[in-house]
This record gives C-alpha cells, sequence and structure tokens, in this order.
C-alpha cells in the first residue's frame, strides 16, 4: 500500500513544491521551461562568482532555502530523489552567465547521477566559454572502509554552500573558491539515524524496520543505512554515532581529537518532532563537551530532509576563526537559522533561580495533632490517586489524550517526596500554599494549573482563621478562582462539577454549631454524585468540548479524581474521630 501525501499528483509534485517556495519567496525566481530557482536580484551580481547546486528534490529546505545573498544563487532540482536534467543545469548557468557573474561554481553531492550530469553540463558551458568548476561534496562517515563511489554527499553540503557563498560575496575569485572550499569540505562528516523509512510519492515505503530496530548510517533518500541497532535512549544513539564518525578505524571518520573546535549540525531528516531534535541536540552538545571538544556554533533544524523519514544526522565541521567568520557571514537565505555569533561551550546555560518570599513564621507546632493528621490526609489522598491511575486514563482516552491518571499519579509522588523532606507545614494557609507550588511545578497539564488556582485562592480565608466557617470560604475562593481562569462553569463536564457539588454541601459548615463529618459527608456523596451524572453532560469546557458528545459515555476522569480526594479526606478523618 503506497502512503498518503498532500499533493496534487505524484508526476507534478517537484514543480509543484518548488513553484509554491517561489510564490511565497519575493527574493526567488523561476527559470522558465526549467526546474529551476535563481535570485531575483541575479542582475546584481555582475562581476561576482555564481554559485549554482541542486539535486533531487524530496530534501526540502535544500536546496532552494539557501537561494540567496551570502549563500547560493540558484538551483536546479529534479524529480523527488531523481538527478536533475542536464539541460536545465546548462540552462542555469547560462541564466547566471549572462547576468555578468564572472564564473559558476558548481556545488554537487556525491551521487552518481548528480556527478554525471552536472560534469556534463559543466563540459558543454565550458565548450561555449564560460568558466565553470565543480566541487563534490562527500561527507558521509557511515562507511567504516570507502567504497570506489566514494563518501555520499549528506548535510555537510549546506555548510559548503554557506562558505563559499560568503567568499562569493566577498568578491573572491571562482578558483579560490574553489580551492577553499574543496579543503573545507574534506574537514567535516556526517552520520544519519532513523527510526523508519520514508516513501516517494506514489510508492511504498523504500525498507522496514521492527519496533525495537533503528538504522544507523543511511542516506537522503531512503536507502539502507550500514547496520541496524537496538532501540536505545537519545544519549546512547547519539554517543554510538559520534564514536563511529570519529573513531580513527573507520576510514570515513572526521577526526575530532579533545581540544579541537567544530560546527554541529543537528539535521532534522524530515518527520522527527522538535521535541526529540532538542533531545538530540543537548545530547550532541553533551556528549562533545564531555570529550573536551569545544562546540563554536550549533545549528539544529530541518537543513536535508528525506521527506517525512523519522530520524537525524549529525554533522560536524572542524573550524577555526577564519572559517568561523565565513559560517557567521550574513545571508539572505530563507532556510538558514539565525545563530548566534557566541561560542557554545563556555556559555552560561542557566541562572539562578529567584529567591521566594519568607514565609509567615508557622503560629502552631508542627509536631500537634493536627499536623500529624494532615500527613496522614495526604498519604491517603497520595495512595488513592495512584491507585487510580489507569482508571482514569482510561476514562480520559474517549475525550483527551489518555493521561489524567499519570498526571494525578504524577503529583501524588511529588507530594510523598516533599512529606519525606520533611514535617509539612502546620498552619493550614501555609499548608495550602506550599501544596499550591508543588503541583505548579511538578503535576504539569491544566489540572496542575487549576488545582494550583485553587489552592492558592483557598489559603488565603484560612490565614486569619481555621474554623468550619472559614474552610467553607476556602472552597468558596477555590472554586470562584477556578471558574475565573479555567472558563468551566457547573454543568460543562469538568473536575469543577465534583468539587462545585461538595462546596453547595460545605455552605452548612457557615451555620453555628454545624456538624464537621456529617457535612463533609454529604457533600462527598454529592460530589460523587456529580462525577457520575458527567458521562450524561455535554462538554462546555477543556479538551473533550472538542469531541462529539455521543462518544463520551463515560465519567469525566478530573470530576472522578477530584470525587476520589474528598472521599479520602473523608475517610481519614472518620478514622480519626475528627
Amino acid at each position: 500500500m503506497t502512503s498518503k501525501k498532500l499533493v496534487n499528483s505524484v508526476a507534478g509534485c517537484a514543480d509543484d513544491a518548488l513553484a509554491g517556495l517561489v510564490a511565497c519567496n519575493p527574493s526567488l525566481q523561476l527559470l522558465q521551461g526549467h526546474r529551476v530557482a535563481l535570485r531575483s536580484d541575479l542582475d546584481s551580481l555582475k562581476g561576482r562568482v555564481a554559485l549554482l547546486s541542486g539535486g533531487g528534490s524530496g530534501h526540502e529546505p535544500a536546496h532552494a532555502g539557501f537561494i540567496g545573498k551570502g549563500m547560493l544563487t540558484g538551483i536546479i532540482a529534479g524529480a523527488v530523489f531523481t538527478s536533475p536534467a542536464v539541460g536545465s543545469i546548462l540552462a542555469a548557468i547560462r541564466a547566471v552567465a549572462q547576468a555578468g557573474t564572472v564564473g559558476t561554481l558548481l556545488i554537487v553531492k556525491n551521487y552518481t547521477g548528480d556527478r554525471l550530469n552536472f560534469g556534463l553540463a559543466r563540459e558543454q558551458a565550458r565548450a561555449e566559454g564560460i568558466p565553470v568548476e565543480m566541487v563534490v561534496v562527500g561527507d558521509d562517515s557511515a562507511f567504516t572502509v570507502l567504497k570506489k563511489a566514494g563518501r555520499r554527499g549528506l548535510c555537510g553540503t549546506v555548510l559548503i554552500h554557506k562558505v563559499a557563498g560568503a567568499l562569493a560575496e566577498a568578491g573572491v575569485g571562482l578558483e579560490e573558491i574553489t580551492d577553499r572550499v574543496s579543503v573545507v569540505a574534506k574537514a567535516m562528516g556526517t552520520l544519519g539515524v532513523s527510526l523508519s523509512s520514508c516513501s516517494v510519492p506514489g510508492s511504498k515505503p523504500t525498507f522496514e524496520l521492527s519496533a525495537d530496530e533503528v538504522e544507523l548510517g543511511l542516506g537522503i533518500h531512503g536507502e539502507a543505512g550500514v547496520r541496524r541497532i537496538k532501540m536505545a535512549t537519545a544519549d546512547e544513539i547519539v554517543a554510538l554515532m559520534l564514536d563511529h564518525m570519529t573513531s580513527s578505524s573507520n576510514a570515513s571518520h572526521v577526526p575530532v581529537p579533545p581540544g579541537s573546535s567544530v560546527v554541529l549540525m543537528v539535521n532534522n531528516l524530515g518527520g522527527l518532532s522538535f521535541l526529540e531534535l532538542g533531545i538530540i541536540a543537548d545530547a550532541a552538545v553533551c556528549s562533545l563537551e564531555g570529550r573536551g571538544v569545544k562546540i563554536a556554533r550549533a545549528l539544529v533544524g530541518t537543513f536535508m530532509s528525506a521527506l517525512e523519514m523519522p530520524g537525524v544526522s549529525l554533522t560536524l565541521l572542524l573550524v577555526d576563526e577564519p572559517l568561523l567568520k565565513l559560517i557567521d557571514a550574513e545571508t539572505t537565505a530563507s532556510a538558514w537559522p539565525n545563530v548566534a555569533k557566541v561560542w557554545v561551550t563556555g556559555r552560561k546555560r542557566s541562572r539562578a533561580a529567584p529567591t521566594e518570599p519568607l514565609a509567615a513564621p508557622d503560629s502552631t507546632t508542627a509536631a500537634g495533632e493536627a499536623s500529624k493528621q494532615m500527613v496522614l490526609v495526604l498519604e491517603w489522598v497520595c495512595t488513592t490517586l495512584l491507585g487510580l491511575e489507569e482508571h482514569l486514563n482510561a476514562l480520559d482516552r474517549a475525550a483527551g489524550d489518555g493521561d489524567c491518571g499519570t498526571t494525578h499519579s504524577r503529583a501524588a509522588r511529588a507530594i510523598q517526596g516533599w512529606l519525606k523532606e520533611g514535617p509539612p507545614p502546620a498552619s493550614p494557609a501555609q499548608l495550602l500554599s506550599k501544596l499550591s507550588f508543588l503541583l505548579l511545578e511538578k503535576m504539569g497539564g491544566s489540572s496542575g494549573a487549576l488545582y494550583g488556582l485553587f489552592l492558592t485562592a483557598a489559603a488565603q480565608p484560612l490565614k486569619a482563621k481555621t474554623d468550619l466557617p472559614a474552610w467553607s470560604a476556602a472552597m468558596d475562593a477555590g472554586l470562584e478562582a477556578m471558574q475565573k481562569y479555567g472558563k468551566a462553569a457547573p454543568g460543562d463536564r469538568t473536575m469543577l462539577d465534583s468539587l462545585w457539588a461538595a462546596g453547595q454541601e460545605l455552605q452548612a459548615w457557615k451555620s453555628p454549631g454545624a456538624n464537621m463529618l456529617q457535612i463533609l459527608t454529604k457533600a462527598v456523596k454529592s460530589a460523587e454524585a456529580a462525577a457520575e451524572a458527567t458521562k450524561n453532560m455535554e462538554a462546555g469546557a477543556g479538551r473533550a468540548s472538542y469531541i462529539s458528545s455521543a462518544r463520551l459515555d463515560q465519567p469525566d476522569p478530573g470530576a472522578v479524581a477530584a470525587a476520589a480526594i474528598l472521599r479520602a479526606i473523608l475517610e481519614v478523618l472518620q478514622s480519626q474521630g475528627a
């Protein structure tokens, strides 16, 4: 079965993609009759060297994303994963020559089709009297024994675009640019890894991987790599990649001894999430610095993809200060990142957290019976929530991302850890404030924010008094804060439904002579009934509000969790005879 792709047609997808980029970028123009994109200010390049590159489509933003002042003059695109036509390459060379450039450098990735087609176009252009040189980039560090075809051209080619572009912008001649970038190309290496393959529009995936396998050393056309390894952590995979690409036993390695300075590229091969890309980038920086390697610049993003391949490549370029200046030179290319001209290694990456305001001294002794009771309540609430994790997750899968139980368990474990650090404040106001900060920091999600709001607001009435009317007022304050910022109301099928029902019963605490346990028992029963009733409600707030009510035939997990918390509080107080 072929994979789904958002294209108009398989045959026209490369043309449509390039046309879309040009349509949205006024600094680019298409060359009529060819799949060629050029700088729209071509006439401003008179007397300077032109830089042309290209290859198959499917590697976006390469290559057209790197057209601009300080980088490429133009590109020639083939069909997906197919070398561009000789006629189009020759047309691009003629176009820049007729605009008044003094020579053209072709920057070509080391693949047979690209070498042949760009090479043939070069020979034809030279026969017409146009000065043309060609640099073939092979930065692949996958093969431990070099093949006759040489190292494949990968994401490091983009760095050659940048260096050559800076030199051309500075007015350097064709021969010198060719010589200098040829040296730079030999001082870098790239290695890729992928969790699965990609698929050319209209075709099936190019290879298959089992669930516990990762492909190491693959190219950018969906071809298989040099070996398959077992799935591991990001740190372990990055360490393996760096070991492989820098080992002296590897004929295609890049020598990076301790003390070396490098530019690091962390390149998304197309389908990796930004979250994973950040994790890989952190692992690469930490691993390199742990080896004594100094990172001058770190470029993280999608530079040369392989369609939707969920993988990443790492590129290391050995640099000195003159080369770093070329990397830092200004460019208008849309796909080149806005990287700060500051060394990565040696920079302070964190600052001290702000100091918290001093808490008011606890007015009651932490060793008192009330404090012990609070500990028992919190411990039983945590045990209850941990026991409900799978049930709450199952309820949440109907309308959310299935993590309600996980979120509440995370809160429970945070509270358990906090209790182990020492006795909690005996003051109810301080206790609720501490719990609020803890849940806001550790629980996460909207649940953490809502509980944090509730507890912060509930703590305020308890600063002056801690009698039953004050606890009822605390409930009122918490519910008001949740409604104000959460935008939910009773009947919206949220955790508020349980808490609101309980809060209505707790109004009775404000009456003289109120029986705490009797009223709390009624409040808990009302909360549980309200939680059960949410299965018949149409969601009016939260993530469930985007789901058809016909699919919501289970109680709201947040309401169930809130009712369970109240039940746990009641059970401890009953057992203590409070």
